[in-house]
């Protein structure tokens, strides 16, 4: 079993006064029944601070019915819903909630981790994402193509002090998403910048940044998560059954699976019971 270290909860948002955003009002959802019993606050959160490792899965089709059938797929964490491109459809997300939720009973819905389009096309719209997202019910947001010191700044006061670490009691995390190459260059600036919940290099975007360049894009990937550890930033990856006792092993803590199957491989290879 690969070991995952808890870590202290941080504050330094607070003293610097990044956090100035009113939070939206929301409800986050809860999850099924695991060996980590969930509290008013975030499954995730709570995965995380124990020192156990998260396995989540893409949402499927943005339906009521896939909803349901993700409710019934008791063994994922939480559910990457991604409205990164198309129309940024609240009222959907809402239904595949609602259908998750009935699905699952008493176990509860799987948290949401919802994608929102880049902040760099228009950084105000970011700011309104973020509200109608924790609004509908997400609990993680996950940022796309951040590049500066400065996007990470964005993302945690859009969130305000709802977020976690830098609010020991927050409820919320963000997800910075490495997926270019000026990002990969200035990383450590990036992952060292008071409010990260969480770090994800993106392989698919990598490998268009990088032409297709499978060596240049893991390479990418390690130098990520080499700043992870250096500044104590949990790191987030895509995997398969294929992968992601390998990617457990080099010190990945929130894994975003493929395929159900990959789950139950997952929680083995951590030496979780579910």
């Amino acid at each position: 079993m690969a070991s995952i270290k808890a870590r202290p909860a941080l504050t330094l948002l607070f003293s610097l006064g990044l956090l100035t955003c009113a939070p939206a009002d929301s409800s986050p959802g809860e999850s099924g029944a695991s060996e980590v019993a969930p509290t008013a606050g975030n499954r995730l959160i709570e995965l995380l601070e124990a020192g156990l490792p998260v396995f989540g899965l893409v949402s499927g089709e943005k339906t009521p019915e896939s909803g349901a059938t993700m409710g019934r797929t008791l063994l994922t964490d939480y559910v990457f819903y991604s409205l990164e491109s198309g129309p940024f459809d609240m009222l959907a997300m809402e239904a595949y909630i609602t259908g998750m939720t009935e699905a699952a009973g008493t176990a509860g819905a799987h948290p949401v981790m919802l994608r929102i389009p880049p902040i760099r096309v228009d950084r105000e719209a970011a700011v309104e994402h973020v509200r109608a997202g924790l609004d509908a019910g997400a609990v993680a947001i996950a940022f796309p193509h951040l590049e500066s010191a400065e996007d990470v700044q964005l993302a945690a006061s859009a969130i305000g002090d709802r977020l976690w670490p830098a609010n020991p009691n927050g409820d919320v995390l963000n997800i910075v998403m490495i997926e270019d190459q000026a990002a990969v260059e200035a990383v450590r600036e990036i992952v060292s910048t008071p409010g990260v919940s969480v770090v994800l290099p993106g392989p698919g975007d990598l490998s268009t940044a990088y032409d297709g360049d499978a060596e240049a894009v893991e390479n990418a990937i390690q130098t990520v998560l080499l700043a992870c550890k250096e500044f104590n930033i949990p790191c987030m990856i895509t995997g398969n059954s294929d992968d992601v006792a390998d990617r457990l092993e080099q010190g990945f803590e929130l894994f975003l699976l493929t395929e159900p199957s990959a789950l139950a491989t997952g929680l083995a290879a951590a030496g979780r019971s579910n």
